[in-house]
């Protein structure tokens, strides 16, 4: 299994960009087209990314304005990575008036790490946009 990490730096303080990874009418600006999330621990994590994946687990640890932990996975049939069997962690770095905003993601398959490297870059980029204010557009491509 591997782990892959990436950071982006927000125009954007934690506080202003914590609600965008709790709150599912702010977390569908930058990720999903639909979103349950039950921010607490043992709480539902459910986005349907692109329109027709749905991405599934628990939170696990959520510190506000700093720290998120939940499991992640796919629910879709025969899928290598399952519904809740990988875990993402997301901190909050204060450094001036931006922020760091860096994502964990462990348990994966050696051979889902490139996918999941360019679906975490391209989603990490909108939440940096819409965190300082920026529209991102829609996340499907052909809207």
């Amino acid at each position: 299994m591997a782990e892959l990490i990436r950071e982006v730096i927000v125009d954007a303080s934690p506080s202003t960009i914590f609600p965008f990874l709790t709150d599912p009418a702010k977390h569908v600006l930058w990720m999903g087209t639909e979103a349950e999330l039950d921010a607490r621990p043992g709480g539902a994590y459910r986005v349907l990314a692109q329109g027709v994946h749905p991405g599934v687990g628990k939170f696990i640890e959520v510190v506000p304005n700093e720290k998120l932990t939940f499991t992640f996975g796919w629910d879709e049939p025969n899928h290598p990575i399952p519904a809740g069997s990988t875990e993402v962690e997301i901190t909050l770095v204060p450094e001036g008036e931006k922020t760091r905003v860096r994502l964990t993601h462990r348990g994966l398959p050696d051979d889902a790490v490139a996918d999941h490297t360019n679906g975490w870059d391209f989603y990490l980029g909108r939440l940096a946009t819409v965190a300082s204010g920026g529209d991102p557009g829609s996340e499907i491509s052909n809207e």
